[in-house]
């Protein structure tokens, strides 16, 4: 299963990243190719949280991935979504495809805007909740079908390695600093 993971510290408090972060709604604004979200419901009483986003190809086609809210942690901002793939052309590659996404306050000697391999390590304590650094973790977990994971895992691995990049990315620029 081919699995990309990195993550960066980010000049905005936890709390402002976790509003952006856990809204589907904000997708466009830093997630990579997502034109729009639609159909957004939030989790609630008995109900799982879904959305689709609506994406552009390099050849202007719209390609249309629905996603369901697995997991949110509000306490410990963390959330993980599952897109829907049975019966829609990602079904042709990909078996299951998760996305997690963490923020924990980040050390007050982690460098702001700096990317680097996620290792796990580190902790939070009161100072670097005053730094108004984050640790941004996000983890793309994928589990491909028909011959690919004989032959794709690398590639996809890859291809994933760079959406992550390129999340972390438009968080940064939102934040701006």
């Amino acid at each position: 299963m081919p699995t990309a993971r990195a993550s960066r510290t980010i000049a905005a408090p936890v709390d402002e990243l976790w509003e952006l972060i856990g809204d589907p709604h904000h997708l466009p604004r830093w997630w990579p190719r997502v034109n729009r979200v639609e159909d957004v419901t939030l989790a609630g009483t008995g109900e799982q949280g879904a959305f689709t986003e609506v994406m552009k190809t390099a050849k202007g086609k719209t390609v249309r991935a629905d996603f369901e809210l697995v997991q949110a942690k509000g306490g410990e901002r963390a959330l993980r979504w599952r897109q829907r793939i049975a019966g829609t052309p990602f079904a042709r590659v990909l078996k299951t495809a998760e996305t997690e996404v963490s923020l924990r306050p980040a050390p007050a000697s982690s460098p702001p805007l700096a990317g680097a391999l996620a290792d796990g390590t580190g902790g939070s304590d009161g100072e670097s909740e005053a730094t108004g650094l984050t640790e941004v973790t996000i983890e793309l977990h994928q589990t491909l079908s028909g011959f690919f994971p004989r032959f794709g895992g690398h590639m996809v691995r890859r291809a994933a390695r760079a959406t992550i990049e390129e999340a972390l990315d438009g968080l940064q620029r939102i934040h701006g600093r």
